[in-house]
């Protein structure tokens, strides 16, 4: 954009100084060329008077007494009858000169001569003039342009760093303002933008860090709940008593899961770049899921298989993973058919947990926006896939559809670093 307005600029003063610098130079030169023939006429006229006045007092009329009467080295003819002309002056050589003549009362006749090239040359010394006046002109402009150039595009740069800086979560209001009425505009718009995106921000992470809050208490309160059921559960039937602490159990490991998930959420409120990532063992969270959900399947008549590669340790949060795979999981019971199948697999650097299963699949005209909030094709709240994908990049992997029909969903984790060596 700056050598755009410096171009611009410099181009509209060149037309401008060729237009009236070409018409300058005719005038300039049509006015000396018309005064030098004005003054050759006047030269001659005075010659004559001067001669006429020296013939009229008897007075000798020679060279000698007429020199100092003409202008420079201009050449002089005087012819008085019955008298030798009379020659001084320098003749010019070339055809190409500026002559006048004029007579007498007494029939002399004076011719005066100068050559067109005192003309030229005077001509030329006034192109020269125009010349550096208007090279000044292009350089002063020149100047201008790029002072007006940085004036107009240094804001626009500041602008655009503002809003990649707001565009990046950064939603501080820089109050900065420039002089031009546009641009304090844009400014005005960028800022209150920021102050609103701030004030956003800082209500989601309130509201975040309440229901957070609010969650804990009652968690905790269910976790105690269990651990009393699993305690008391060592009467009756023995049968009986371990149905009951199994899946107990598995409730107290759903609301510690939950829990941690809360915690994570709590956290990250109050400051959104904690981080909680670890190594860990992803078989034990693959088995872990496989085993909570295997009564809901099995009430439901369809099974859930685990496959793939084992021994397998990933970076990130277990809680946050169980909870991904779990929305996964429960998306497949909800919305598909037949065995749903969890398969580990590597590819580079990086693990994939695959979740697949034998239903219709995602309608093609979702497709990819399955991961938008409000976006649903059952009536539901579409909210469980768009967390899951928050959750799975916040610890630095990604949730993706990889297949439509049959689905597959593939969470992407980072290996570990240990175990790739």
């Amino acid at each position: 954009m700056r050598r755009r307005l410096i171009q611009s600029t410099l181009a509209v003063v060149l037309v401008v100084i060729a237009v009236f610098g070409v018409s300058l130079v005719l005038v300039e030169s049509r006015t000396i060329e018309e005064s030098a023939e004005e003054s050759v006429r006047s030269e001659a006229v005075r010659v004559v008077s001067v001669v006429e006045s020296r013939l009229v007092a008897d007075e000798a009329v020679t060279a000698e007494t007429l020199r100092t009467t003409v202008e420079g080295d201009r050449f002089v003819r005087i012819e008085v009858p019955g008298r030798t002309p009379i020659v001084f002056g320098d003749k010019p050589r070339s055809d190409d000169v500026i002559e006048a003549r004029q007579t007498g009362g007494h029939g002399e006749t004076v011719v005066v001569q100068e050559s067109e090239g005192t003309v030229r040359a005077e001509v030329g010394r006034t192109l020269l003039i125009i010349l550096a006046v208007a090279l000044l002109a292009i350089v002063a402009a020149a100047i201008l342009a790029v002072r007006q150039a940085h004036r107009v595009a240094a804001p626009l740069t500041d602008l655009a760093e503002t809003a990649e800086r707001l565009g990046s979560g950064d939603p501080r209001p820089r109050h900065r303002r420039y002089g031009v009425p546009e641009l304090d505009r844009v400014a005005d718009v960028l800022d209150a933008s920021a102050e609103r995106i701030g004030r956003m921000i800082t209500a989601e992470r309130r509201l975040a860090a309440d229901a957070s809050h609010q969650l804990r208490t009652p968690l905790t309160a269910l976790s105690m709940r269990l651990e009393e059921i699993i305690a008391t559960a060592d009467t009756g039937d023995p049968e009986d008593r371990a149905t009951v602490k199994e899946e107990a159990t598995i409730a107290l490991a759903q609301v510690e899961r939950l829990t941690d998930v809360v915690q994570r959420l709590l956290t990250n409120s109050r400051d959104p770049r904690s981080g909680s990532a670890v190594a860990f063992d992803l078989d034990e969270v693959v088995k872990q899921q496989t085993e909570e959900w295997k009564p809901a399947y099995r009430g439901e008549g369809r099974a859930i298989v685990r496959s793939g590669k084992t021994g397998l340790r990933v970076v990130g949060t277990p809680g946050a993973v169980a909870q991904v795979l779990a929305t996964c999981i429960e998306n497949s019971l909800m919305h598909g058919g037949g065995t749903v199948a969890l398969r580990a697999r590597v590819t580079g650097n990086q693990v994939v947990v695959e979740v697949t299963d034998e239903g219709p699949g995602v309608d093609p005209a979702l497709g990819s926006r399955v991961f938008e909030r409000t976006v649903s094709g059952h009536n539901s709240t579409g909210l469980g896939l768009a967390v899951a994908r928050d959750l799975a990049e916040a610890d630095g992997g990604r949730l993706e559809l990889l297949q439509l029909r049959p689905p597959v969903f593939a969470l992407f984790l980072s290996r570990d670093a240990d175990q790739t060596t």
